[in-house]
């Protein structure tokens, strides 16, 4: 029997919508960029080991999602805002690339950002810290992982200041970065009753830093705050007692500090810094397994950004696999229902304006004689909540959250 027009066009609109849902996946491919620093300062905390976790998170997920094959690919940025952008959008335009994440620093961060709003695409930062990128410059393509400038402050800053640090004098990185850290940290000072009596600014990476660290010792501060990120902190961190900074009383509060700068300076030289993390490998059993994966392929345990990385897009996948689609809103949109449940965060959430909230932990540096194996190099002294660590919604700053 022969049958209608109707009935034919009824029946292929039938077979479209039982199609599974990789029909949805743009391109046949969900390709993930990973732009990142491969060959500067920040690559031994970020680099090729930002490349591998986004790599295990993929292989971990089967390879696949919704059908189609996950690729991922790097490039380096070279800490340049300029060549990171034009990566960015040259990897949008004709890349195929869904999701671009890492990003250090943050200046180059915020470039991105603003090419992903563009292009109406998604990037992911880890290692992009100031608190502007989901405050004033927050975006509904953009979303912040791991930590932002507020969240370190509250925890070592604060916690400081409350076991006496009362006086405080920064030396700061002069970019956007350093300048958010100093901000937030000099507010939560003196929001517990401590005081900031001077700061000096120094370029990113300078190769000497000895006449800012005598300014910080000249000011008979307390506490010598350091705002910034690798190199400049642990480069800081050795000069300060070279110079009998700590011999003389003062002390200094290292603002972000990381894993891999620890271990670049020895527990002899980092013994008794407080810092506040994301995450640590030696924290419990998940954290151990996934990081004794990662220690195998490079020899060395992962930092919170590197770790995000692979918590990041383990989250992108599910959401994509939920919503049957690549297509970034819907895909940003799982990806706030669903809470992020892995060994990196218990119970986190994404918000609206793009800072996914879960809980940070104050450490201690331990003493050499305190450790007991390789890499074994915090004490936990607390937990802080997310909500308590992370800034709380800005409608004033972020316009997402006006709507």
């Amino acid at each position: 029997m022969l049958r209608s027009a109707s009935t034919v066009a009824a029946a292929a609109l039938a077979a479209l919508a039982a199609l599974p849902c990789a029909a949805q996946i743009s391109d046949g491919v969900v390709k993930i960029g990973v732009l990142t620093d491969l060959s500067g300062p920040a690559s031994d905390a970020t680099g090729e080991g930002s490349v591998v976790a986004a790599e295990m998170a993929a292989a971990d997920f089967g390879g696949t999602v919704a059908g189609k094959p996950v690729e991922v690919i790097s490039a380096n940025h070279q800490l340049k805002p300029d060549i990171g952008a034009q990566i960015a959008r040259q990897w949008y335009d004709s890349g195929q690339v869904d999701l671009i994440v890492d990003v250090p620093v943050s200046a180059v961060g915020l470039a991105v950002q603003e090419v992903a709003r563009e292009k109406k695409k998604l990037v992911i930062v880890h290692s992009t810290g100031t608190s502007d990128f989901t405050g004033k410059f927050c975006s509904a393509y953009g979303m912040q992982w791991v930590f932002d400038t507020y969240a370190l402050a509250t925890g070592t800053a604060r916690e400081v200041t409350r076991r006496g640090g009362k006086s405080w004098f920064f030396l700061t990185a002069d970019y956007a970065f350093g300048h958010s850290l100093e901000h937030d940290a000099s507010k939560v000072i003196e929001e517990n009753g401590g005081t900031v009596v001077g700061a000096v600014r120094h370029p990113f990476a300078a190769p000497d830093l000895s006449s800012f660290i005598l300014q910080a010792q000249s000011s008979g501060a307390k506490i010598i705050g350091i705002a910034s990120g690798p190199p400049d902190n642990t480069n800081a961190i050795k000069l300060g007692g070279e110079f009998g900074i700590f011999a003389g009383g003062q002390q200094m509060a290292g603002l972000l500090i990381l894993i891999t700068d620890v271990h670049a300076l020895g527990l002899k030289a980092a013994q008794g810094l407080l810092l506040t993390t994301s995450f640590y490998w030696d924290m419990d059993e998940a954290t151990r397994a996934w990081s004794k994966r990662f220690f195998d392929k490079l020899h060395k345990m992962p930092t919170m950004w590197q770790a995000g990385v692979y918590s990041s897009v383990t989250h992108y996948l599910k959401a994509v696999a939920a919503a049957g689609t690549d297509a970034p809103l819907a895909v940003a949109a799982k990806m706030r229902e669903m809470p992020v449940e892995d060994f990196f965060s218990h119970h986190g959430r994404l918000r609206p304006d793009g800072l996914m909230v879960h809980d940070l932990y104050l450490v201690q540096v331990k003493k050499p004689e305190e450790s007991k194996y390789a890499w074994d190099y915090y004490k936990v002294l607390a937990t802080i909540p997310g909500d308590a660590a992370f800034p709380p919604p800005d409608p004033a700053a972020c316009p997402l959250l006006k709507q």
